[in-house]
Order: structure tokens, then sequence, then C-alpha cells
């Protein structure tokens, strides 16, 4: 068994004010999500993954992957855990009801999603990639394709993948050199290599269905001539089941800083005759479908690093709780007592736990953000969906930097003890440290969402946000026991709002202005959106202290992590500010041959 406990409570109280399940389960789409249902399958899933996946996590970083040319082989304890989630028909969680889905919105999934990753991150990949999958098929596959595939995928049956980037091409997806030619009977044979396939391999299942960019001959160049296929391991026979072999092979996998029971794969597709694919969607259209799968991935991303930072959090409570080192200070206790009572662990651990609360809280809105999208028409579906395009870069690179900030400290809360790696906390600093890379690099998100999101709908979508922001002031000025997280919060506002002035106006006479400035920028959004939950929770929990029966110390603990978050952490924005209105020059005022030490 292991120590990792899920925060179904907090999930829970997350899902309450930010999954806006009233308005989503009002709608047919929906309307099968009721209290108790939810409740239920909240419970039973965070119940099977700490008794059934979370023991995996230790078994995982130590054991890790055999690869061999046959392919990659799992730890042991995988299979047995990975035939379970299937049984209980876990990877429909989110998924259409007509594939043999669950059919639950992305809110609930999101929730799910953090209980997976903070059992086990690397584990939970598997599923992940797989739900991505099952979406893009879901939106761009043929009737053919999805009958074929996607049912097996959405049971857990056959796993996904996605292969976008090349040993020559890193980031720039455009440079992409992989071939698809026609073989006139609607398949395609695929020839190129892609790297960093996570689960390009395993043992797991009975087929993984590879999503592939690559070129049809004639193609222009850059993104504008990319298509996606579908390339799947085994080809299925006339009855849909796995038969003879693509001509798709893992070639290697790496060795890595952390998740290392993900196997991460070079794949090599057309070693011999090409592997045969068929085409998603529409020829050069591939990024389009694509993304459907990176952004999802990047949302992902977020919930993810807010599952390895609750992990290392609870490590890091119970060692301050048993550890005892030195004298209560202004207290009479006699030494020695658990460090938790000293001022400056019981600093880290607040700042710990009220970064994760702003972190799920943040992921949660922006999930339910995608869901109204799905069910609303119109002008309000739009306005749902700029949200998503708007707050995903920041979801994913706020939460995940900020994840990583959460282990930092809680290997800080161990001492010497959390560099050791018989105490596990270790791992999870290890692992968290991917999530600002991968799905594109959290500068990249930085330069996406200053170079294209702020200025969608030629401002419209962030002023919106910016007014809905603004809209929970109102409401902390009611609460004298508020008045600085009011103060706070709208100062921070303002500074949001006169940086992203200074980088609209700046960008469009010299967008090296605003790239240089994009990082600390996101970092600024991330800070006052994070705020601005947390002050929705505080607003909240004091509403529900007067009701009968409440949990007082509960909802109590929920204003104080609030306060914390909005009266000490948020003020950083004004620090930050210097450093996105400071202009590209300095960057470039240093030469290249300098910039060696020796």
């Amino acid at each position: 068994m292991s120590d990792y406990r899920p925060p179904v409570k907090d999930l829970k109280y997350a899902l309450e004010h930010f999954g806006r399940l009233e308005e989503l389960t009002a709608h047919e789409r929906y309307g099968h999500v009721d209290p108790e249902t939810l409740e239920a399958v909240i419970d039973e899933h965070s119940r099977f993954m700490a008794e059934v996946w979370a023991p995996t996590d230790r078994d995982g970083d130590t054991e890790g992957l055999t690869w061999t040319p046959e392919g990659v082989t799992t730890p042991e304890s995988f299979k047995p855990a990975w035939d379970k989630f299937v049984e209980g028909g876990w990877q429909g969680f989110n998924l259409e009801p007509e594939y043999g889905g669950m059919g639950f919105p992305a809110s609930v999934f999101s929730v799910g999603s953090e209980v997976s990753s903070g059992s086990n991150a690397a584990f939970a990949m598997l599923p992940g990639l797989t739900t991505g999958a099952c979406e893009l098929l879901e939106a761009w596959g043929t009737e053919e394709q999805k009958e074929v595939y996607l049912t097996k995928m959405v049971r857990g049956q056959w796993s996904g993948t996605m292969n976008l980037t090349e040993p020559h091409a890193g980031s720039d997806v455009g440079l992409s050199s992989t071939k698809a030619v026609p073989v006139g009977d609607g398949s395609f044979r695929i020839t190129g290599t892609k790297i960093f396939i996570s689960f390009g391999d395993n043992d797991l299942v009975k087929n993984i269905v590879h999503l592939v960019l690559a070129r049809t001959p004639d193609a222009p160049p850059g993104t504008k001539g990319i298509s996606l296929f579908l390339v799947p391991k085994f080809l299925p026979d006339a009855d849909g089941n796995p038969a003879e072999p693509n001509d798709v092979s893992c070639v290697s996998i790496e060795e890595k800083m952390g998740i290392h029971s993900s196997p991460t794969c070079v794949m090599s597709f057309g070693d011999d005759d090409g592997a045969i694919g068929w085409l998603i969607g529409e020829e050069n259209q591939g990024m389009r479908a694509m993304f459907t799968m990176m952004n999802a991935a990047r949302l992902a991303v977020a919930v993810q690093a807010t599952g390895i930072a609750d992990a290392g959090y609870q490590k890091a409570v119970d060692y301050a709780s048993e550890r005892t080192q030195g004298s209560e200070i202004g207290g009479d206790t006699p030494g020695p007592v658990p460090i938790v009572v000293h001022p400056d662990v019981r600093r880290m651990l607040l700042e710990m736990k009220s970064s994760i609360e702003a972190m799920r809280n943040l992921s949660v809105h922006t999930a339910s953000c995608l869901d109204l999208s799905k069910v609303s028409e119109g002008e309000e579906s739009d306005r749902h969906r700029e949200s998503v395009e708007l707050l995903t870069p920041v979801a994913k690179s706020w939460c995940s930097d900020t994840g990583l900030r959460v282990n930092s400290l809680a290997v800080q809360v161990y001492g010497g003890m959390g560099y050791i790696e018989e105490s596990g906390v270790s791992q999870h600093f290890r692992d968290q440290r991917i999530t600002a890379i991968y799905e594109g690099t959290n500068g990249i998100q930085a330069m996406d969402l200053v170079g294209r999101k702020i200025g969608l709908r030629m401002g419209g979508a962030f002023a919106d946000l910016m007014a809905e922001m603004r809209g929970v002031l109102v409401e902390l000025g009611k609460v004298e026991e508020l008045s600085d997280t009011e103060r706070e919060l709208e100062a921070a506002l303002d500074r949001l709002q006169d940086t992203t002035d200074w980088i609209m106006e700046n960008g469009l006479a010299d967008p090296r202005d605003a790239l240089a400035g994009a990082t600390p920028y996101l970092e600024m959004f991330g800070l006052t959106a994070g705020g601005w939950t947390m002050a929705r929770q505080a607003v909240a929990a004091v509403d529900q202290l007067d009701e009968e029966g409440a949990d007082t110390a509960y909802l109590q603990a929920k204003v104080t992590t609030a306060r914390f978050f909005c009266e000490q952490l948020l003020p950083k924005v004004h620090s930050l500010a210097a450093a996105v209105t400071a202009g590209h020059q300095i960057l470039f005022d240093i030469d290249v041959e300098a910039l060696p030490s020796v």
C-alpha cells in the first residue's frame, strides 16, 4: 500500500465551486452526472488509484523499463494494475458513451486525472495519451476508423500515441520530413523517424494506434504541408483484431531524469516496405486535427503537475509532523519538537498547500470552460472556447512551474533526507521536471500567449476574462476578514492590465519586445488567475461557514490558504512587471562570444 492519499474532499470542493456542474447538468449531454453518481465515481476511482496504481509508483521508478528489439517491457506490477484499470472501464472516463465511455465532463475527468498522476505520474501517461487520441478520432476520424479503432481504445484494449517531432526538428514541427506516399487503395506508405514518443511501445495492450504527422508528395513546406495519419502497430484483420505486424518499430528508449516507467521511444516507420497508414481528416490539414490532441495534452499537463505536487506535499506534511528537531520558538514545549511547529517549515507547507489549491482550481475552471463550449451555442460557445484558448498556455506553464517549486520545497522540508533517494520525495521532484518541457516548452507557451492568445478577438477575450476576474472584488469587499485579499488582488489585476497594454502596444512596434518579456508575463498571468480562483474559494468558504452543520475547521483552512496565496504570493506580480516591460535590447547587449564563462 502506497502512502499517497487522494485528496477526495478537496477534489469535490474544487468541482463544486469551479466545475460549474449545475450549468452543465442542465444540458442533455451531461444530464446523467447527478450528485450521487458523481460522488460515487470520484470515491471509487480514488479508492482504485490508491489501492491498485499507487503501489506501482516506486516499482516504476526503481525497476524502470527494459528494451529489446522485440519491444518494451514494463515493470512486473504494471500489467495486473492495467488489467484491473481496463476491467473497471476507467479509460473511458470522459469519452463518448456511443463508443463505450462514461461521458463525464472534462472538469470531472480533470480531478480524476489528478489522482492518477498523484498515484503514478509515469503510468498515468498511458491512459492520458490514449484519451487524447480518442478525442482526436472522435472529432476527425472516419466512421470506419471509429468502428475499427475507437471502441477498442475507449475500452483500454488498445492505446494511442502522438508522433510529432523528429531528430532535426525539435519543437519546429514544420520541419517534419516523414513521408507518406499514397498506395492507390486509400492507404499510404509511411517512412521516417519520430523521437520523444511517450508509450510508443509497451507490453500492456494488444495494439498501439500511432497518430503520425507526415508529408504527402508535393506538399507545401512548413506546417501547411503536414498531414495526419493513423498507423497501427498491428494491422487489423477482417474482424478488427490485431493480425499482421506493421512496418513500425521502437528502435530505442531514452534514459531519463524522471518518469522512469514511461517509455520515451524513438520510433521508426518503414524500415522495410513502409508502414501502412490511413489519412485522418484532409490532406495538408494535419496540424488542425493534431491540435485537438495537443491542446488536450497541455491542459492534462497542468493536471498532472498538480497531482505530482500533491504527492510530494503529502510526504512533506507527514515528515514535518514526525521529524523532531530543535525547541519551540516562542513556546513552552521543551525540545525536541516536530519541525512542523517551526515558522519557516510552516511557511513552506502553507505555500505548497495554497499553491496546489490554486493550481487545481485553475485547471478545473479551464476544463469547465471546455465543457460549456461543447453544450452552448453561438456567441456563448465562442466565449467559452476563447477562454479555453487563452487559459490553456497559462494553466500548462504556470501549474508546471509552480508544481516544480512545490516539490522543491518538499525536498527542502526533508532537509538532507530529501536529497536521499530512500526518502522517496526526490522522485516527485524528478518526475515533475518534465512537465515544464513537453507538450510545448513553457517558453513556447509564453510566446503563444503574447503572440496570439491575448490578441484573440482584438483583445476581447482578454477583456472579458479581466471583467470576470474583477467581479469577485465586490464579494471580497463584503467580508472584513478579506480586505487585504481584495486589495492585493485588485492591485495584481491592475498590474496585469498595465503590462498587457504595454505588450499589445510595443509588441506591434517590435515583436522582440513582447517575446523578451513573455515568460515573466505568463507567470504574472498565472499568479493573478490563481489568485482570482483563491479569492473565489475564500468567498465561497466564508458563505458556507454560516450554514448549519458546516465543517468549520475545513472551511476556515480554505479561507486561510486563500488569504496566504493572495496576500503573500500574489504580490510577486509587481516585481515581475519590470522584466515584462524591459524590452529586448538588454538581452542582446552582450555578445554571444561573451556568454561562456571561460
